[in-house]
């Protein structure tokens, strides 16, 4: 999804708590790599491995300035022989320690994947979880966007707006804004309703 389907999506999501929603796990995601600079894991379930937002991770830290958004895909079946992007496998989140960001992408709870999870964060990794609904995985989380399965939105989409919003205005006060930012608050002011009248 582009920037300008995005665009339309925020559009059509005005007035929901989507927005605000998704800014705010952006923001805590953006800023939890960006204050510990320790990198960000980033991992599914088994049967969905979020190569999308990972994919769409990766663009956002280029076109933000913000390398640390560029995640590290954990995969469940991750092999020796794969190249080196494809080959990291489970075993990466339990060797997370502090100063490290784990984002788990499930859309149920991941039983096969808690006892690792537990242990990253037990050794000082902030974990972050999207997807599932309250159980384990939130409740060891420290922070989580749930997106449950009669919600206006799919987990794709939500994951479109997370990764568009952890590339934008999340710099520190009095940080140069870059162009996607820029375009970002021109498309927001002018699709804005219009103000009261004095």
């Amino acid at each position: 999804m582009d920037a300008v389907r995005v665009a339309l999506l925020r559009e059509v999501l005005a007035g929901t708590e989507w927005l605000g929603a998704t800014r705010r796990f952006a923001s805590g995601l953006r800023g939890s790599v960006v204050a510990h600079g320790g990198g960000l894991l980033l991992v599914g379930t088994p049967a969905y491995e979020p190569w999308h937002l990972a994919a769409h991770l990766v663009d956002e830290a280029a076109w933000s300035g913000t390398p640390e958004l560029a995640p590290v895909l954990v995969r469940h079946g991750a092999r020796p022989g794969d190249p080196a992007h494809l080959a990291v496998g489970p075993g990466r989140i339990e060797e997370a320690r502090r100063g490290e960001t784990l984002l788990v992408v499930a859309p149920e709870e991941p039983a096969g994947l808690l006892e690792r999870v537990h242990a990253a964060r037990r050794a000082g990794a902030t974990v972050l979880s999207l997807g599932a609904a309250a159980g384990e995985l939130a409740a060891m989380s420290h922070d989580t966007l749930t997106v449950p399965e009669a919600a206006e939105l799919d987990l794709d989409s939500v994951q479109h707006l997370v990764s568009a919003a952890a590339g934008e205005n999340g710099g520190p006060p009095g940080a140069r804004r870059g162009f996607r930012d820029r375009l970002s608050r021109l498309a927001e002011l002018l699709t804005a309703p219009p103000s009261a009248p004095w």
